[in-house]
């Protein structure tokens, strides 16, 4: 989905003006974000619309019903503006609150913090699905098609069934429940009130140390510092790497990773550039490589 395509669907949701003129520079839907969603910006109002594909329908849905099950337990989360998602030209949009603007970025200590409290919470009212880690990577080859290599394509599918087989048969150390499934200093907000939760679309019930890993793998792979990373541990209290099965659950999320990237590849040379870099480095047993975060 390009951002043609997104602007058409705001405007058959009626959403091209949706709340304009409720903040500065207000008067039409501005782009924010194009990636799994396009993502804008319209007056008070933030609208994610989603991919033309009817399986994203249930998630959407999910994604408002976690956003009020935070808001009633007190997580400081995004919240959403409508109970339900609307549809239009076959895709799904979610309404949310338009967050003040930042005071600062994120860190890693903010995410643990927030971490910390969705960990804590006992089962939502409804269903949470599985952290399906792998389950879009045949979804974003497939969308990759001939700008990647066949060869590369079938080697990241025989690592993806390798892997689910044994992250099925992971033992936790901690107990599982509630996860963020994206957990990234990138999805959390700092506003004038402190640090909120945003993107609430992957949430899951799983493993709890699916949360921790990503923030492992940003030590070892995207640069993120080791003081930073120390931060995370500590405001978290304690360190995944310690868990006999961190090294299974970072070769599953790198197999994903390598995979997201490779659907932009048709249209941007630097995603594909970054695809090869990846795989590359997974192909040759290189963890040291360092991966740019797209």
């Amino acid at each position: 989905m390009d951002e043609a395509r997104a602007r058409e669907v705001l405007a058959a949701a009626g959403l091209a003006d949706a709340g304009a003129g409720g903040r500065e520079g207000g008067g039409g839907a501005s782009l924010l974000a194009l990636g799994e969603n396009a993502v804008f910006a319209t007056g008070d109002l933030v609208v994610k619309v989603g991919r033309a594909d009817p399986a994203l329908l249930e998630r959407a849905e999910r994604e408002l019903a976690v956003s009020a099950w935070l808001a009633e337990a007190g997580v400081p989360a995004v919240r959403a503006a409508e109970a339900a998602p609307r549809r239009a030209l076959g895709h799904a949009l979610t309404l949310w609150h338009r967050l003040p603007d930042a005071v600062r970025p994120a860190g890693p200590e903010d995410l643990a913090l927030l971490l910390r409290q969705v960990h804590a919470l006992p089962a939502p009212p409804f269903a949470l699905p599985r952290r399906d880690l792998l389950g879009g990577v045949e979804r974003w080859l497939r969308l990759a098609g001939d700008a990647i290599d066949p060869a590369d394509a079938a080697y990241l599918r025989a690592r993806r069934d390798a892997y689910a087989a044994e992250v099925a048969e992971l033992v936790p150390q901690l107990p599982p429940g509630a996860i963020h499934g994206d957990a990234l200093p990138r999805n959390v907000h700092v506003g004038p009130d402190g640090p909120v939760l945003v993107d609430l679309e992957t949430f899951s019930s799983d493993l709890r140390e699916h949360d921790l890993v990503v923030m492992a793998l940003s030590r070892d792979r995207y640069g993120l510092a080791h003081e930073a990373y120390a931060d995370f541990v500590r405001a978290y209290g304690w360190d995944v790497r310690d868990w006999p099965g961190c090294a299974l659950l970072r070769g599953a999320r790198e197999t994903a990773s390598c995979a997201w990237i490779a659907q932009h590849a048709p249209t941007n040379p630097g995603a594909l550039a970054e695809f090869h870099r990846r795989v590359t480095s997974l192909r040759e047993h290189a963890p040291e490589v360092r991966w740019h975060p797209f």
